[in-house]
This record gives structure tokens, C-alpha cells and sequence, in this order.
């Protein structure tokens, strides 16, 4: 068995991940990839702490929840990522100008 602080430990690992990838990136994809990397720390965290509980699968069911969003949010992103590549040709959102003001 795996010690539930190592999964912590990689789950935090996978949030700084994600987190840096959201603040450096400035391709709206990798954006969308680095809040999949956090939210699966957030899946990882849910697992580690129901492990703790005996009889429980709270957790698990929690984590499904968040799987669910995360499959629901990858897939409105890149619908809208995809269609402001085809009217604006760039996938930078900073280098669309018509959304500002």
C-alpha cells in the first residue's frame, strides 16, 4: 500500500503543476490542459482522504463528480478555443482585440 502522504504530496506536486501552467502559458489549450492537471490533484486529494475513512466512499463519489466537470469543462473549452481560432485565426486569447471593452 501506498502512504496517503505520498499521494498528497503528488497531488500538491500536480496542483503547483497545473497552476504554473495556467499562469505561464499564454496558449489558451495549455491553459485548459493545466486546469485538467489541477483538477486532477483535486481528484487525487478526494481519493487520499477517503482512503483515511473505513467504510466511506464519499470520496469516491465526490471524484466522480469532479471527473465529470472536468470532462464537461475540456470539452465547452476547446468548442470555444476552436471557434476563436477560426474567426480570429490565433489561439492567444491576450491577441484577440474585439473581446476587450
Amino acid at each position: 500500500m501506498v502512504p496517503v502522504e505520498h499521494i498528497l504530496y503528488l497531488a500538491a506536486l500536480l496542483l503547483t503543476a497545473g497552476l504554473a501552467i495556467v499562469i505561464v502559458k499564454r496558449n489558451a489549450i495549455m491553459v485548459l490542459l493545466g486546469i485538467e492537471l489541477m483538477l486532477n490533484a483535486s481528484n487525487l486529494n478526494l481519493i487520499a482522504f477517503n482512503r483515511l475513512q473505513a467504510d466511506k466512499i464519499d470520496g469516491q463519489m465526490f471524484s466522480l463528480f469532479v471527473i465529470v466537470v472536468a470532462v464537461c469543462e475540456a470539452a465547452v473549452g476547446l468548442a470555444i478555443v476552436l471557434r476563436v481560432y477560426k474567426m480570429y485565426q490565433t489561439s492567444v486569447p491576450d491577441e484577440v482585440s474585439e473581446l476587450k471593452d
